[in-house]
């Protein structure tokens, strides 16, 4: 089982930026597609962004040209840059570790296919 451990959270006026790191326990992070989610209350869990072992990119549209996902897989560590945030931005984002065998550029923007999950990071975008 992977250990992930997200930070970077906060609260952040409308507009503004936050950068959220996922830190990996996993010998293999560099295997694992990873993938970053956000639910707020009342809502199902839904995909942000993802991204393969060869940096190949997922973005919901929602967040195209805002938020960029990469990934350090020296520092095991996979970050989601967000930009230009608004108030529809608030809930609790977290990473996640898809660890099944997957090919190189290979991605899955369905939470039932990721193994491993963090615990959350809260972001409140305040208008």
């Amino acid at each position: 089982q992977v250990q992930l451990v997200e930070s970077g959270g906060g609260l952040v006026q409308a507009g503004g930026s936050l950068r959220l790191s996922c830190v990996a326990s996993a010998r293999l992070f560099s295997s694992y597609p990873m993938g970053w989610f956000r639910q707020s209350p009342g809502k199902e869990r839904e995909i942000i962004a993802a991204i393969s072992l060869t940096d190949r990119t997922y973005y919901a549209d929602f967040v195209k040209g805002r938020f960029s996902i990469s990934r350090d897989n020296a520092k095991k560590t996979v970050f989601l840059q967000m930009n230009s945030l608004k108030p529809e931005d608030t809930a609790v984002y977290f990473c996640a570790a898809d660890t099944n065998p997957r090919g190189l550029n290979y991605y899955t923007t369905s939470a039932y296919e990721y193994e491993d999950w963090g615990q959350g990071t809260q972001v409140t975008v305040s208008s």
